[in-house]
This record gives structure tokens, C-alpha cells and sequence, in this order.
């Protein structure tokens, strides 16, 4: 996944990247296949806001945060995706339920050859 944090109109710490950072890392959990994930943090005087944009395939999924504290406004956008990141992954397992029966029956299925096997 390539990740990508902007900070406008204030000067972004280690601490607040490194949070952001492992925001974004923990999107994983809910889908594996995430092409890339860009947050934007602004500050307008007391107003936080945490824009993050995740592109998965035919997908871009959007959540903002809007709070007096940037690591709030980092949570509620994280927030957001995970919801709809869970919901993307939902309608895929809809689509194709067979398909994918198949493919996790092949994965789970023992590898073995008869001729291998010592009797």
C-alpha cells in the first residue's frame, strides 16, 4: 500500500505521522488489497480536519474528521473508511460466492500425492 500525508497550514510532528501511519497500516485488517491510502490534515484556527482517500480496485473510498484535535479528526476519518472498507469487502463476497468457495477450497485443501505418501 502506498501511503501519503499532507499537512496544510501547520508543521507536521514525528509523533502525528507516526500515528497517522499506524492509522493507515491498520486499514490492512479489514481489506488486504488496498492500492493506496492519502490523508490530508488542515488546521483553520481551531478547527482539525482529517481528510483520508483509500483506492482499492473500480473503488475510492473518502472519510473526513472534523474535530478540535488532530489525532481525533485522524481517528473518526480512519473511522469511516473501516466502515466502508467492510462494507466494500461484504458486496464482493456477494457477487461471487462460488468463486470464492472455490478458491478458499483450494487454498485449505491438503497437498498431497499418492505416490509420495510411505505406507
Amino acid at each position: 500500500m502506498q501511503k501519503t500525508i499532507t499537512a496544510r497550514h501547520f508543521d507536521l510532528t514525528d509523533e502525528m505521522r507516526e500515528r497517522a501511519d499506524s492509522e493507515m497500516d491498520s486499514l490492512t485488517r479489514y481489506f488486504e488489497n488496498i492500492i493506496s491510502a492519502e490523508l490530508v490534515l488542515d488546521m483553520e484556527r481551531h478547527l482539525h480536519k482529517a481528510e483520508l482517500r483509500v483506492k482499492v480496485y473500480n473503488h475510492s473510498l473518502t472519510g473526513t474528521g472534523e474535530t478540535d484535535d488532530m489525532y481525533n479528526s485522524i481517528s473518526v476519518a480512519v473511522d469511516k473508511v473501516k466502515g466502508q472498507l467492510k462494507k466494500y469487502k461484504g458486496k464482493l463476497k456477494d457477487r461471487r460466492p462460488e468463486e470464492i468457495n472455490e478458491v478458499v477450497t483450494q487454498l485449505t485443501k491438503p497437498h498431497t500425492d499418492v505416490d509420495e505418501v510411505d505406507l
